[in-house]
């Protein structure tokens, strides 16, 4: 326990030293459920990945991640686990949706990150995927955030989706309209495609 102590301390001092290092502040806490889906917006840069090892760091928190199930076979299998990487099957007809839902199910703590955006590239929408796995697994989405702008990161709004679509992304909206990337002019538009779909 001691030793677990320690390597909590040591990454919360490592979080906060390149927070302070790079002038930024850390907001934010974590929902009272031992299990969530943290969503990572806006994606535009590399950094956007070193900033949530910070305030990971700075929550105590282990995040786990999605990777093709190629990624976890023999030598490397062990470490991509060990690293918090959860092996998807695309191939599956159980869908990738219902694969991490499974995990939710089967685990009483588990976080686990998504960038909704999918990729650094300007995009007319987010994916969906992280919006279906919360509503069915019926756990948090917690809104987590790097702003350029005001030098700010870390977590704000949690809440469980209501599979109203338009009205729980409007929160997601609401929450992200300030909020800026380090390119901004690559941020996609807060809109899934069901949404773009019924217009």
């Amino acid at each position: 326990m001691k030793k677990n102590k320690r390597s909590g301390n040591f990454k919360f001092l490592l979080g906060k030293s390149w927070m302070k290092f790079k002038g930024w502040e850390f907001e934010g806490e974590l929902p009272p459920q031992g299990k969530f889906l943290l969503v990572c917006g806006p994606h535009t840069s590399n950094w956007d990945f070193i900033y949530l090892l910070a305030i990971m760091f700075m929550l105590r928190i282990k995040v786990s991640w999605m990777g093709k199930h190629t990624l976890f076979k023999k030598p490397f299998g062990k470490v991509m686990r060990w690293l918090g990487g959860i092996p998807i099957d695309r191939r599956s007809a159980h869908g990738v949706v219902d694969q991490i839902v499974d995990h939710y199910n089967e685990n009483e703590n588990l976080i686990i990150a998504v960038t909704p955006e999918g990729s650094r590239r300007k995009r007319d929408h987010w994916k969906s995927g992280f919006y279906h796995i919360a509503n069915k697994a019926q756990v948090p989405l917690l809104l987590g955030y790097a702003d350029y702008a005001n030098k700010k990161a870390g977590t704000g709004l949690s809440f469980i989706p209501t599979g109203k679509v338009k009205q729980d992304m409007d929160i997601i909206r609401n929450f992200y309209k300030d909020i800026r990337g380090d390119h901004p002019e690559l941020e996609n538009d807060i809109i899934l495609r069901e949404e773009m779909s019924d217009k």
